[in-house]
């Protein structure tokens, strides 16, 4: 399947807090809070939502199409994700702005404060899908992930006018865009994805019930955390998937574009719903366990063998023959 990721391109700045953000917050103070947490590591990590979700399809052996606006310092990054197979070529690379920045601090409870710089990712918004489409022979799908808010709805109203398939994924973005933009983001997307949260969010918005959201879009696949992930849809039955088993959290950062990354490859490689959020859940468990969205590797003899502890054989036996060699 040709996919391409459009979406958010950065650097991440993580840093560690040895301590609990709760404890230094007081409730009835939160309109005057001024703090500095003295953190006690710093790593600098390649990130942004699309470059990460581009990067865990790649090592499940897809070649996905990367779409953002970086700049001129991305020479060293673009050469990470090509040797790691993601396609660059239509990569925007403004003459003005740096590439995106993402500076987060997680705490003890792995709770996370984190701000974030758009530079170059304005622009965006410049890029047309079509002559894309036409450079890789068409596209099967395209994920409209975390971006400049423009971008965003220029992307799917030009997958709605051209015909692609789209998945609606505003992720951070919800907190910025109105109700009218995230209503023409998601209208007429094949999935939509949120975190618990965001679901709800996203329906207070838009002034929607969730059944009212299906008639906008076709599936819905939620992300609940420890919980796993549930898949709603017009004329499918809840799916639920819990997550996988035996994980060693260690870094948060990065694991929702990991699902993103397992669940979308699975469906590339004509896996079923169900499938493709057990593969999805998996390689997030593989994010968590390490520190930086794209500091793992896929073991394909590894990865079959926690697929079949996690969810079973079948399982297993489904995946086995799609993972590279």
């Amino acid at each position: 399947m040709k996919i391409a990721v459009t979406g958010s391109i950065a650097t991440d700045h993580l840093m560690h807090f040895p301590g609990r953000f709760a404890g230094q917050l007081i409730a009835d103070q939160l309109d005057k809070v001024s703090l500095s947490f003295l953190v006690d590591d710093l790593v600098v990590r390649r990130g942004g939502v699309a470059a990460n979700i581009a990067f865990g399809m790649a090592q499940l052996g897809l070649r996905p199409v990367l779409l953002g606006a970086v700049g001129a310092d991305f020479a060293d990054y673009r050469s990470w994700l090509e040797r790691h197979g993601v396609d660059c070529d239509s990569v925007h690379v403004s003459e003005l702005a740096h590439t995106a920045r993402f500076v987060c601090t997680t705490d003890d409870d792995l709770c996370q404060i984190a701000s974030f710089y758009a530079g170059a990712m304005s622009e965006a918004r410049n890029i047309e899908l079509a002559p894309v489409a036409a450079r890789v022979g068409g596209l099967e799908l395209v994920l409209v992930s975390a971006n400049d808010p423009e971008a965003m709805l220029r992307h799917s109203a030009e997958c709605r006018a051209r015909g692609y398939r789209f998945a609606a994924d505003p992720s951070q973005q919800l907190a910025r865009m109105s109700g009218e933009d995230v209503r023409q983001l998601i209208d007429g997307a094949e999935y939509l994805l949120t975190n618990e949260y965001e679901r709800s969010l996203l329906e207070s918005k838009v002034g929607l019930t969730g059944d009212q959201v299906l008639d906008l879009v076709t599936v819905r696949v939620t992300t609940l955390g420890a919980d796993g992930v549930e898949i709603t849809g017009r004329g499918i039955e809840r799916i639920h998937v819990p997550v996988a088993r035996d994980v060693v959290a260690d870094d948060p950062t990065g694991v929702g574009d990991g699902f993103r990354a397992g669940f979308f490859a699975a469906l590339g490689w004509g896996l079923g719903l169900e499938r493709a959020a057990q593969v999805g859940c998996l390689l997030a468990a593989l994010v968590l366990e390490t520190t930086g969205p794209q500091e793992y590797a896929v073991k394909p003899d590894i990865f079959v063998k926690r697929l079949a502890d996690s969810y079973g054989d079948a399982v297993a036996d489904d995946v086995r023959a799609h993972l590279p060699a």
